[in-house]
């Protein structure tokens, strides 16, 4: 199976002094194979607060709300993800780093995993 995917979205943001909230809503829908891989409606939203000495710690709501053929149709899953971000440090000149790190939790009964530990590492410029 080496079946492409389109995924459109749209993400929109809001900060109000240090707290932030960040969401999007995507959807994922193969290209071939839809009766194997299924198509699925996704959305996230991170709540954050910014602190001094760079540090961010926040809560993401992700879930997979809908699903639409493949293995898992009509199933929903939502995952908590408390993590903790560090950054934007200046480099060199104009580029900077950021780096977070979290641990996602499912809390519905019906989940494709759990307790998943996330990394990310950023350099942005």
């Amino acid at each position: 199976m080496r079946d492409a995917t389109v995924s459109p979205g749209i993400a929109l943001g809001k900060g109000w002094g240090n707290f932030d909230v960040q969401s999007a809503l995507t959807a994922t829908l193969p290209v071939g194979d839809t009766e194997l891989l299924g198509r699925q409606l996704l959305s996230n939203t991170a709540f954050q607060y910014h602190t001094p000495w760079k540090l961010w710690p926040e809560v993401e709501v992700n879930s997979t709300s809908f699903f639409a053929g493949g293995k898992n149709t009509g199933e929903s899953q939502v995952f908590l993800t408390p993590g903790l971000g560090f950054g934007r440090v200046r480099i060199w000149r104009a580029l900077q780093f950021s780096t977070a790190a979290g641990m996602q939790l499912a809390v519905t009964h019906f989940h494709t995993y759990n307790h998943r530990a996330l990394f990310s590492t950023r350099f942005s410029f």
